[in-house]
């Protein structure tokens, strides 16, 4: 009787768990440029909240380092996780030092603190050797 108990308590916290992770399935956007839409989700944090919020809009992205698009926000977004490991290609970001979101394309090695958004799922490479460019994120409502 009591691993009946138990088990009912294991299958309530996982239906918890995966209600925790649909709700960032529903933050899917799409990242419009040069003629391409990529697909990203964003994580299921405040920030990343705070982004999606305003979507739809364009942007004026620049290339910088050479392995980043960025571009400066108006306003500061609510940071609750800062992270300092090793990213991946792919990753959107928010580093409130600069106040910036920036989509990492290449892969340098560096480490910086940064809040993770999300991450593109496929194609962040159409932004190696680009140039500043005009940029739009809308949610993305048919996924």
């Amino acid at each position: 009787m009591k691993l009946g108990k138990w088990a009912t308590v294991s299958a309530c916290l996982m239906m918890l768990l995966l209600a925790g992770s649909a709700s960032a399935e529903q933050m899917r956007i799409i990242i419009a440029v040069s003629g391409k839409n990529l697909h990203a989700v964003l994580e299921d944090n405040p920030a990343s909240r705070a982004l999606y919020a305003q979507m739809p809009f364009t942007v004026s992205m620049r290339n910088l380092f050479q392995r980043e698009m960025s571009f400066v926000l108006p306003a500061k977004l609510p940071v609750n996780m800062l992270s300092a490991n090793n990213y991946r290609v792919g990753d959107i970001i928010y580093m409130p030092h600069r106040n910036s979101v920036a989509i990492l394309y290449r892969q340098n090695g560096e480490r910086f603190r940064r809040q993770n958004l999300g991450h593109i799922e496929s194609g962040a490479e159409v932004f190696a050797g680009m140039k500043d460019s005009e940029i739009s994120f809308v949610p993305d409502t048919d996924s």
